[in-house]
């Protein structure tokens, strides 16, 4: 077997053995499924955490994340639903959240290049960088606009911790975590 599909099989059975989660998802996902998933998140994130503001969080969290497997993944359903796995848990003194997916492998240099920019911003950069999409407003052919994954640092203050591990000469499984402090830095 692969050394990296070991690694990530070994960080997610680690995770879920020694630290639960209180909700992990393997299938389709499609607007139905984030649905499904923001209210069991919302029962069960509300009985741990009472701050308002870091529960908002999560959840704008989880639904970009899963927005970019449902219009990003290139492993389909025959009902049009991109594939993927999600998970959200909690450490002692963190929120994350983990998606995977497949994508073709001729978009991770530039998937990663994008990653490793928006890791390197501070906060006013990343704003600056929001606001200039925002401005352009240009749409992909995937319906989006390039915002989620700045939005999601913008929101949480925390770089991403990512990793892809080549399936074929197509494909890569996409593995990408965010974590939400819950004594965040902004």
């Amino acid at each position: 077997m692969d050394k990296d599909l070991i690694f990530i099989q070994t960080i997610l059975s680690d995770e879920m053995i020694s630290h639960g989660f209180p909700l992990v998802y393997k299938g389709p996902l499609n607007h139905q499924t984030m649905k499904f998933f923001t209210r069991m998140a919302e029962e069960k994130i509300s009985k741990r955490c009472s701050d308002s503001s870091i529960k908002r969080k999560i959840f704008h969290v989880m639904v970009e994340m899963l927005q970019n497997i449902t219009r990003h993944s290139a492993d389909y359903d025959e009902r049009g639903s991109g594939n993927g796995i999600f998970v959200i848990g909690e450490r002692k003194d963190y929120y994350y959240i983990i998606t995977a997916n497949v994508v073709k492998s001729s978009e991770v240099r530039e998937l990663e290049d994008s990653i490793e920019k928006l890791n390197k911003m501070d906060k006013d950069a990343l704003d600056e960088l929001h606001k200039d999409k925002m401005k352009t407003g240009q749409l992909s052919s995937k319906g989006g606009a390039g915002l989620g994954l700045i939005d999601i640092l913008r929101k949480t203050g925390e770089k991403y911790n990512y990793q892809f591990l080549r399936l074929d000469e197509k494909y890569h499984f996409f593995v990408l975590k965010s974590s939400i402090s819950m004594d965040p830095p902004y």
